[in-house]
């Protein structure tokens, strides 16, 4: 298996841009695709943006022992697939929340973890209200959900 990085934070702190831009630069740096139970946002694709799962679907496949770390965030199922961290390259990158990196923490100890912050509580507000997507109390949700994910930063790496 590959090196694994872990890239997390709260939603809208710009981990995609991160992550986006170092896949850019390292040759043979790969994404592993998450899996989630919500609902595809305009634009993304099936086994590219994420694996869209039923709850269902997902439900089994977590009883079936075939993810590596999985979590509930703002009420929908995310995870992240064994099958995902037998992509060929010189490496693996996560783009999980805290709760899946704490599990990827206990089940592969040599990953490499990292938060990223936002540059404050007031611009990850901008950034969550300017994607369009989200009604006001998901909006709210995921700023009660990032104030609890900072509290764990300390628990990382780097």
């Amino acid at each position: 298996m590959a090196p694994v990085l872990v890239i997390t934070g709260p939603s809208g702190v710009g981990k995609g841009t991160l992550i986006k831009r170092l896949l850019e630069r390292v040759d043979g740096l790969s994404l592993a695709v998450s899996a989630t139970t919500r609902t595809a946002r305009p634009g993304e694709r099936e086994g590219v943006d994420y694996h869209f799962l039923s709850v269902q679907d997902f439900e089994r496949r977590v009883a079936a022992g075939e993810f590596v770390e999985h979590a509930v965030y703002a009420g929908n199922r995310y995870g992240t697939l064994r099958s995902e961290l037998q992509r060929p390259g010189r490496g693996i990158v996560l783009e999980i929340d805290v709760q899946g990196a704490r599990q990827v923490r206990e089940t592969l100890p040599g990953a490499v973890r990292i938060f990223v912050e936002p540059p404050s509580f007031a611009e990850l507000r901008t950034r969550l209200a300017g994607r369009g997507s989200d009604s006001h109390e998901q909006i709210a949700a995921r700023l009660e959900a990032a104030a609890r994910e900072m509290e764990a930063r300390e628990e990382f790496q780097h």
